[in-house]
């Protein structure tokens, strides 16, 4: 038996209701081990941050209003760079249809609300934090969705790498947050603008 990568771009049906909307928003046709990682990555890497941001000591420091932010930030963040990685999510955000950009950009920018929330509730009214990272964010956005196929993938390396040593030099932030530049660029710019082709395993008998 012989076993062979194909590209496979076929969006398999999505039953109705609820369960269709949130099939449609992760991505049809999810499989099993796809879910598996995502769920365990999800549940060691929220388990690290937990421990790195209670190592800082900054627990002690935040309001609850302000704690349930930075968790749901973490989580979102965690979860949407294992979900915008899968097959399923690459097959349905970059399929071949009328308003897949505008629903690609339109996802980004609506997360420039994680950074309104992070950067005034908590940090706290940190306006520059807050414009710089939006800037970079949409900048960034543009610059992988609207230029050639076979530069987007370099040029989000390019503008998350920029991004991030922005953050790092200019865009600081105490210790226990040092992690949501990096994994909230990742996410929108590497993990959910980049194309990548679903890969499917066929096998062959003979």
């Amino acid at each position: 038996m012989r076993t062979d990568l194909s590209v496979d771009w076929d969006i398999p049906p999505t039953p109705g209701g609820l369960p269709g909307r949130l099939a449609r928003f992760m991505g049809p046709g999810k499989s099993r081990s796809e879910s598996a990682v995502e769920n365990t990555g999800l549940a060691l890497g929220a388990t690290v941050l937990a421990a790195g941001i209670w190592s800082t000591g900054a627990h002690h420091t935040w309001s609850a209003p302000q704690l349930a932010i930075v968790a749901l930030a973490g989580l979102d963040l965690i979860g949407g760079i294992l979900t915008n990685a899968t097959n399923a999510a690459k097959r349905w955000y970059h399929r071949q249809a009328p308003g897949t950009r505008r629903a690609r950009l339109l996802f980004t920018g609506a997360h420039l609300a994680h950074l309104a929330a992070l950067g005034l509730l908590v940090l706290p009214g940190d306006w520059t934090w807050t414009l710089a990272n939006g800037a970079l964010l949409l900048a960034g956005a543009a610059a992988v969705e609207f230029t050639p196929l076979h530069l987007k993938r370099p040029l989000a390396m390019a503008v998350f790498t920029h991004a991030v040593l922005a953050n790092l030099f200019w865009l600081q932030t105490p210790t226990a947050l040092a992690w949501f530049a990096p994994l909230f660029f990742l996410k929108l710019h590497i993990c959910h603008l980049v194309p990548e082709a679903p890969l499917k395993r066929r096998h062959h008998h003979g």
